[in-house]
């Protein structure tokens, strides 16, 4: 994947809490793929990607950080009930 340098000015009292170059970078990332997916303009599936996750870890994560995951577009909703079919038809 290509990636971009962005600068981001964060306070100095944040890295008194000890967080690592790393960590914010990830939590910055993270955070702009949350707003991305709660405005509707990503999938969750394409949020993983873009993340470096599958769609049922990004979920898992929305989940572990008490964001709502239940925001299915047409295509999304058409997926969800494709597999249930494929699941219950395993049975």
């Amino acid at each position: 994947m290509l990636e971009t340098t962005l600068n981001v000015r964060i306070s100095n009292d944040l890295l008194t809490l000890g967080l690592t170059q790393d960590e914010i970078q990830r939590r910055v990332s993270e955070w702009l793929v949350f707003s991305l997916f709660s405005e509707g303009k990503i999938s969750s599936g394409k949020a993983g990607k873009l993340l470096g996750i599958s769609r049922i870890e990004f979920i898992n994560l929305l989940q572990s950080r008490g964001i709502s995951f239940i925001n299915l577009n047409e295509e999304e909703l058409a997926e969800e009930i494709e597999s249930a079919k494929k699941i219950s038809n395993t049975k």
